[in-house]
């Protein structure tokens, strides 16, 4: 029999190794960014064409690397950070496989500038899926430029798979925020397609976190401060009542390395206990500082999982630390035990002026041993029309009257239409029963009109007396501006783009004023949950987004008239049975299933 095993080529284990290490341009932006940060930058630039797809270019004044390191960075496992087994549990730097550069280099255009302090000229590479195309000196400044250009050229599935810009961007700006946020005392220049979307200056942390969420986050920062013998911990929570329902601004960094963690985000949130309401998430920025030793970084391709040895001494410190920091600051109540209620002031009378001594009347003529005829109190008669209003709020209401099911039998005639729990609209037909939730349905019902008015008819404005100003983070921003076109097909107007608020003078007829702001961050989550695209880009999105933050909702009473008008917009749906999430609408029992319940 045969040999049927061989190794693979270079450029095949390279590209294989990509599929690990670069999913999306994000990916990319991740690994250089880190490796400037490694290579001693304080001052980095990131350049952006196409969410990344045409163009991602870092530009750092790092140490930049010599004629041989040059050449040597782009070979696999090639590394300056680890010399045994035994370093990868003492590091002190981000990157340290040796994948990257390599990874990068099988499945784009790279070209590298790189020049150290001591020498005149520096190296100049340009690399196509992981055969150098040449390399001279160059005059360059001190510090390393990479470029990184046609994202997959040479693996068309990978390139299919991206999503649209505006959700790729997102995912970019992302990582951009983790590794900013992380070191605040390193500058920080962010271009896309031209357009600056950040410029961080060198500043504390607190300023930095501002610096890229905008001013209005800094007055819901609460600080974080606890050394102890094996953790140190400091950064900022967010006040309770900024709260968001969606998980946010929430990040982890144990020694300036972004991680996610389930298990001590539950210690986050379990500190805020009896103050967040139902499904509402907290912010926080928390830098953790561990002994190198105590980890296990090295578990995960994209280095955000990392193993602790002391999980749970972890989960108890941040639980207490920030539980006391809400007290110490008074954004959660604190028992005092030591203190009598009794002697509180009240509030109305705290700034009144003392009254003069009250003066003591006594009675000479009283003796408490004549007994006194007991005074008879005078109980007035209502008149009999009057007896009428002691018994008016005894009886139902004509609402809570029509929310009782099937109270009447006269009403379970054909067509009928009742609310169960104000969930649930239950109608009869002909071959048995129709139940239809309320708030699917009337997604259904929203989505088609919206995708009809913004693709087949044109969409009507209207005008706000007053335009309304809405603050967002840059990053938001940004992807706002990436769909504004669809958005103004869509029905609104913008007036003006920040970098902390956009200002909206028109909108769609179907949206009112007070539901600007809703809609439009409902929208950009839904931009984020990576929604494939449709035929009619960002379309098919905005319309879902639309439809269900307008829709009604669990728990709203339907009178009769809307609950038979629900049921008749959704049969003259194009798809009735299938909300826009994929999920049905209703559910149809014939009689002979509702017989059968019956049947032993």
């Amino acid at each position: 029999m045969s040999d049927i095993i061989q190794l693979l080529p270079d450029h095949v284990a390279n590209q294989i190794a990509a599929g690990e290490v670069v999913q999306r341009p994000a990916s990319v932006v991740k690994e250089l960014l880190e490796n400037a940060i490694d290579a001693g930058a304080t001052n980095i630039k990131l350049l952006l064409k196409d969410a990344g797809k045409t163009l991602i270019q870092v530009i750092d004044n790092g140490k930049g690397m010599s004629t041989t390191d040059a050449r040597l960075c782009f070979e696999r496992h090639a590394t300056s950070k680890i010399r045994s087994a035994q370093d990868l549990f003492n590091l002190h730097t981000k990157g340290f496989r040796g994948e990257a550069l390599a990874s990068i280099a099988a499945i784009a255009h790279v070209e590298l500038k790189t020049k150290t302090e001591e020498d005149e000229l520096g190296n100049h590479i340009k690399i196509e899926g992981s055969k150098i195309g040449s390399q001279d000196f160059a005059a360059t400044p001190t510090g390393t430029s990479i470029a990184v250009k046609n994202l997959f050229y040479n693996i068309p599935a990978r390139r299919n798979f991206l999503k649209s810009d505006a959700v790729e961007t997102r995912h970019i700006i992302d990582e951009f925020q983790r590794v900013a946020l992380a070191h605040p005392e390193i500058s920080f220049l962010l271009h896309h397609n031209g357009n600056e979307v950040y410029h961080l200056q060198s500043d504390n942390l607190r300023k930095r976190i501002v610096s890229i969420f905008g001013a209005k986050m800094n007055e819901k920062l609460v600080p974080i401060d606890e050394q102890t013998d094996i953790l140190s911990m400091v950064g900022f929570v967010t006040k309770h009542e900024y709260s968001k329902k969606k998980r946010g601004e929430q990040f982890f960094f144990v020694n300036d390395r972004f991680i996610k963690s389930a298990y001590l985000n539950h210690a986050v949130v379990a500190a805020f206990d009896g103050l967040l309401e139902q499904g509402s998430h907290p912010s926080y920025f928390l830098y953790l500082t561990v002994p190198t030793k105590s980890i296990d970084i090295n578990i995960h391709p994209t280095k955000t999982e990392i193993k602790f040895d002391n999980e749970k001494d972890l989960y108890a410190i941040i639980r207490a630390t920030i539980k006391h920091s809400l007290g110490q600051y008074n954004v959660a109540p604190v028992l005092d035990f030591n203190r009598d209620s009794n002697l509180d002031t009240p509030y109305d009378y705290s700034k009144k002026a003392l009254a003069s001594a009250p003066k003591i009347a006594v009675d000479p003529n009283f003796n408490p041993f004549v007994k006194q005829e007991q005074k008879r109190v005078h109980i007035p008669v209502k008149q009999e029309q009057d007896w009428e209003v002691l018994y008016a709020n005894l009886e139902p209401s004509k609402t809570e009257q029509q929310e009782e099911l099937f109270e009447n039998e006269s009403k379970r005639d054909t067509g009928k239409t009742f609310q169960i729990q104000k969930k649930y609209v239950l109608s009869s037909i002909k071959s048995g029963i129709v139940l239809i939730h309320q708030s699917l349905a009337h997604q259904r019902i929203l989505y088609e009109e919206f995708l009809e008015a913004i693709t087949v008819k044109e969409a009507n404005s209207q005008q706000l007396l007053f335009p309304v100003k809405i603050n967002f983070s840059s990053a938001e921003i940004e992807m706002i501006y990436t769909i504004k076109s669809d958005l103004e097909n869509a029905g609104f107007v913008f007036d003006e783009f920040t970098k902390e608020s956009i200002t909206i003078a028109g909108i769609p007829t179907s949206i009112t004023e007070s539901q600007i702001s809703q809609v439009m961050e409902q929208l950009l989550e839904d931009i984020n949950l990576e929604i494939p695209d449709a035929s009619f880009s960002h379309f098919d999105i905005m319309a879902k987004s639309f439809a269900k933050t307008l829709a009604i909702k669990t728990g709203k009473y339907l009178s009769e008239k809307e609950q038979e008008t629900l049921v008749h917009d959704l049969f003259s749906c194009k798809e009735p049975n299938v909300a826009p999430n994929g999920k049905a609408t209703f559910k149809t029992l014939t009689l002979h299933e509702l017989d059968s319940l019956f049947t032993s």
